[in-house]
């Protein structure tokens, strides 16, 4: 009976280090020890944040602009083919802006 609960006990005892071995290597998958010491200094925390935040910023800022070259540089080359279609739209657009100078002039500026 005894050797019985030995051996239940020692499958039970290596079991249960498998598991805490596992639960180690996940809370180091997690990264649990950074986080927390990351929460323990708050200033270092906001500043990273407000670093992230100023990187993120700036890579909006170049993406904007890269993608507002693009399109310019596209719609250059459109109106050097002068399409039929893309003409008469660009056209319209004009007509439209000029319309509304004219109409709602007295609107500009917000007076």
């Amino acid at each position: 009976m005894r050797e019985e609960q030995g051996q239940i006990n020692a499958g039970l005892l290596k079991k249960l280090i498998e598991k805490i071995d596992e639960l180690s290597v996940n809370m180091e998958k997690m990264r649990l020890a950074e986080y927390i010491e990351m929460m323990e200094k708050p200033r270092r925390l906001l500043y990273l944040n407000f670093m992230m935040g100023l990187v993120r910023g700036f890579g909006m800022a170049i993406g904007f602009t890269i993608l507002a070259a693009i399109v310019l540089w596209s719609m250059q080359r459109l109106v050097v083919l002068n399409l039929p279609l893309v003409g008469d739209f660009i056209a319209d657009i004009v007509r439209l802006v000029q319309v509304e100078l004219q109409v709602g002039g007295s609107n500009l500026g917000g007076m």
